[in-house]
């Protein structure tokens, strides 16, 4: 059995958040018995995937970041909640197999639409996109035709890192100047807008390591 370990790191820099999950990442390649994920919240950045193209920043005034995980720009804030799950894809799990990216992708996609319907949101995942050659690229968890989440990972050494990005707080500047995805920043809505009321976001935390923890834990026998 992989023992499962969870950092809260609160509200830190991107780069620090990126250091530490490359030193887990190591960590898990030594030892596959022990797998981690983090979660935390960045001052503004715009992180910039493997796919991103020109025209997915017009007026953004921000820092921005070129990272190794795949998609295209994708902005982080406080006003979110990021899960980076450092996993060891040699392993079998309960709910994806051995080197599975996809089985992996759509198990953190579904954790967070299981999140979701503890507050009577249906959500949908999208975490393979169809049309390589689309414009716009259509990953993440949505709402109707509104995106509540994004999802982004990279791979070494078969072990998993970078991950997803929910919107939890209404923050009418997140997004400004960029198209998240190709898509217009209009899309985007976050778990306040939703229901319509403020949030404890330490009760968040718990519900999310929770569903996280019955999603990732076990490997199968």
């Amino acid at each position: 059995m992989t023992e499962l370990i969870f950092f809260n790191m609160g509200l830190v820099d991107y780069s620090v958040a990126l250091d530490k999950q490359l030193e887990l990442v190591e960590q898990v390649h030594l030892n596959p018995k022990k797998e981690y994920i983090i979660l935390c919240k960045h001052p503004e950045v715009v992180t910039l995937g493997r796919s991103s193209k020109e025209n997915d920043l017009f007026a953004w005034d921000g820092n921005v970041l070129e990272v190794s995980r795949g998609g295209r720009a994708t902005y982080h804030g406080p006003s979110q909640i990021v899960i980076y799950p450092i996993v060891n894809l040699k392993n079998s799990h309960s709910l994806f197999g051995a080197q599975d990216v996809t089985g992996f992708l759509r198990t953190l996609e579904n954790s967070l639409i299981d999140f979701l319907k503890l507050y009577e949101i249906n959500a949908q995942g999208k975490s393979i996109q169809k049309n390589k050659t689309a414009e716009k690229e259509e990953t993440g968890v949505w709402i109707g035709s509104k995106k509540i989440a994004s999802l982004g990972i990279a791979v070494k050494k078969w072990v998993t890192y970078h991950g997803a990005a929910i919107n939890i707080h209404n923050d009418p500047m997140a997004y400004r100047g960029m198209n998240p995805c190709g898509f217009s920043n209009q899309i985007m809505t976050s778990l306040e807008s939703m229901v319509n009321h403020s949030l404890d976001e330490s009760q968040i935390t718990n519900q999310l390591q929770a569903i996280l923890s019955k999603k990732f834990c076990k490997e199968t026998t």
